[in-house]
């Protein structure tokens, strides 16, 4: 198995969308990539922690290759628009991949590199070293499947779950 860290606008989006893959076994919700030491969401709305919101993916490689997982995170986020997604606005929703070793990392700039083909030369996206990775409240966790009819799941996330179910159709759980 295999865990990536990643940050591209809210949580809830990133969750519900690496969800309908086959071969991800766990996503959870947290916070990373700021000093604040132990952030709460409401510290984290406020910006001023320096955490971003995130997920780790864990996945099977056998199942679903690395470089899926990572070219559906450049599919499901705008990784040209620095420090948010849409109205969600603030570096707490900037798109970053957050490594653990260099192999990691090198991973995550292959796929950056690999997403400009499709992006152009404009992808804001950090790759930073993983720091402490703080696992955001209960509620947040498989939020859009707690509350699928939740206004922001329906306008926000499920067109991205769409995207990702159209996109990558052959790695989605039957």
């Amino acid at each position: 198995m295999q865990t990536f860290v990643v940050a591209g606008g809210c949580f809830w989006c990133l969750d519900a969308v690496y969800r309908v893959l086959r071969g991800v076994s766990d996503v959870v919700s947290g916070y990373t990539g700021g000093t604040t030491a132990s952030p709460s969401y409401e510290a984290v709305c406020t910006g001023r922690t320096g955490h971003a919101e995130a997920v780790a993916v864990t996945f099977d490689p056998d199942v679903i290759p690395a470089s899926v997982i990572l070219d559906v995170f450049f599919t499901l986020h705008d990784p040209t628009q620095l420090n948010r997604q849409g109205n969600d606005v603030g570096t707490q929703y900037r798109s970053a991949m957050f490594y653990t070793d260099d192999e990691q990392k090198q991973l995550f700039e292959t796929a950056r590199d690999r997403a400009a083909e499709w992006w152009g030369s404009g992808i804001t996206t950090t790759i930073e070293p993983l720091g402490d990775y703080h696992e955001a409240e209960d509620y947040h966790q498989d939020f859009f499947n707690k509350n699928p009819g939740q206004g922001y799941c329906m306008a926000v996330a499920v067109p991205k779950v769409n995207k990702i179910r159209k996109s990558y159709s052959e790695y989605l759980i039957s």
